[in-house]
């Protein structure tokens, strides 16, 4: 694991070198805060709990972590420094962890940037901060699991545009898939297990449970679980692609 952390050290660098950091940060701080306060009626609900403002985490993420990712191989496979990535003492699942770890903690920081939304609700109430801790983590899970989608998408092309336009669909699929709007197309046909099995796979279903403080060992182990398979199709994505 050494050669993953130091490719997640520099990778990590990488990110504040340039003002796509700030740009990002400012931007998911700035439709947090909006979406909490505005449109999830903060004040208004007179209930000391954080459930607005992360009620809206999983469309904020539906379209910022596909653009923090869509560079992730994209741009190496363009510009071709992804044959001299290749070329340093270090596997291809070590490649992976280590810029997916880099983009998952610089989302760990972006999203930890928000406590002054943990330090007002305290202030203005005593609310359970176990449960919030409890969405937190739930939250940081769900921004794993988008970025290891993008991640694989990356790399299956050189062009950063495609890479996020399909990053937004497959994970716009897991967002709604528990949802009766898509459940409903698979009823009159699909025996119940397979309809099941296709609600499981929703983001919303298991990030809900966890934003409410109620930590159950299956959504943990789900988004594990995606991370993992996502991360995995990665690696024979970038094997595939070496030839090309």
């Amino acid at each position: 694991m050494n050669a993953a952390m130091i490719l997640f050290r520099r990778e990590l660098r990488s990110y504040f070198a340039t003002p796509l950091a700030y740009v990002f940060i400012v931007i998911f701080l700035l439709l947090a805060g909006s979406f909490t306060f505005f449109l999830g009626g903060f004040y208004e609900r007179g209930q000391a709990d954080l459930l607005p403002f992360f009620s809206f985490h999983p469309w904020l993420y539906l379209f910022l972590v596909p653009a923090l990712s869509m560079r992730l191989w994209a741009e190496e496979r363009k510009s071709g420094s992804v044959e001299l990535l290749m070329t340093l003492p270090l596997t291809l699942l070590q490649a992976v962890l280590g810029k997916f770890l880099a983009a998952w903690a610089f989302t760990g920081i972006a999203l930890a940037l928000t406590f002054p939304m943990w330090l007002s609700v305290n202030y203005l109430g005593d609310p359970d901060n176990g449960a919030i801790l409890a969405a937190y983590l739930g939250s940081l899970l769900m921004a794993g699991a988008f970025l290891a989608i993008g991640a694989c998408i990356s790399a299956t092309t050189r062009n950063q545009v495609v890479a996020f336009i399909l990053t937004v669909v497959v994970c716009f699929g897991f967002l709604l898939s528990g949802f009766p709007l898509v459940l409903e197309l698979f009823r009159d046909w699909a025996p119940q297990l397979l309809v099941d099995t296709i609600a499981s796979f929703s983001f919303l279903t298991h990030f809900s449970s966890i934003s409410k403080g109620v930590i159950d060992l299956r959504d943990l182990l789900y988004f594990g679980a995606v991370i993992a398979a996502w991360l995995a199709a990665n690696v024979v994505v970038l094997d595939l692609k070496k030839a090309e």
